[in-house]
């Protein structure tokens, strides 16, 4: 099985009815970084996101630069999910409903169902959108607990979706996360992303620049990311397989 690529994101699940588990010492360090970010009822009513991202790559076990990686993640709430991304060993397309998808990997110029571990993948990284983190007092699956000063913890039960972010005192933004990647399904490993830099789309702060980090090493930088919010994306254009079968970067007019 191929490994997954350096930009691959972290993951929880979306919005539920109820209100999961949340120590009451946690509960007003989450209510300033969501009011940071944006507000909880703002973050909530983005129905669609865009998101294209260009990084710079690293070989986890060299140092030595691979290039320039982009990739272009949309995402209609609450689960359908296109990833389309062109870098040195990591092109490749993936598509995923919630429930079942498809993707197209290097050297295989073909679309096969996903399956094994790289269903398990497109799972995390749907259950990891950051809209759906940053609100993640709504999803009852979770508990919400502080395992340091100016920690918040979010945790099901399975030490694989345990997600630590690391809010900034000063900001009260998201300084850096900490997770299980499952970017090798077959290998999972720490993850880090470290925020470097912040924008403002919509009253919404997202990330602008970030390094990457797997056990320990970096392995990518985010020098510039651009997202849209609420432009009207369409589940059929997630959906469509593009006819080259290569990934599609921009929107085709």
């Amino acid at each position: 099985m191929q490994s997954r690529p350096t930009l691959a994101g972290l993951t929880l699940l979306a919005l539920a009815l109820c209100r999961p588990a949340v120590s009451q010492d946690t509960l007003p360090l989450f209510r300033r970084m969501q009011d940071a970010i944006g507000g909880a009822d703002r973050i909530a009513a983005v129905r669609d996101v865009e998101e294209v991202v260009r990084a710079e790559s690293w070989n986890g076990s060299t140092g030595q630069s691979m290039g320039e990686v982009q990739k272009r993640t949309r995402w209609i709430r609450p689960n359908l999910l296109r990833i389309d991304q062109i870098g040195p060993g990591s092109t490749y397309v993936l598509y995923f409903n919630g429930t079942t998808g498809w993707e197209i990997v290097p050297g295989t110029q073909q679309v096969v169902a996903l399956a094994g571990g790289e269903l398990e993948f497109a799972r995390e990284m749907l259950r990891g959108m950051r809209l759906n983190t940053w609100i993640a007092d709504r999803d009852a699956r979770y508990r919400i607990t502080s395992p340091a000063p100016n920690a918040i913890r979010l945790s099901d039960g399975d030490v694989a979706h345990q997600l630590d972010i690391i809010v900034d005192a000063a900001s009260s933004l998201p300084a850096k996360i900490v997770f299980t990647t499952l970017s090798d399904p077959a290998h999972p490993v720490q993850g880090e992303n470290v925020f470097a830099e912040w924008e403002t789309v919509q009253g919404i702060r997202f990330p602008r620049r970030w390094t990457i980090i797997r056990s320990g090493v970096r392995v990518a930088e985010a020098k510039d990311a651009k997202t849209a919010v609420n432009g009207g994306l369409r589940p059929a254009d997630l959906a469509a397989t593009p006819s080259d079968l290569r990934p599609v970067l921009s929107a085709q007019r």
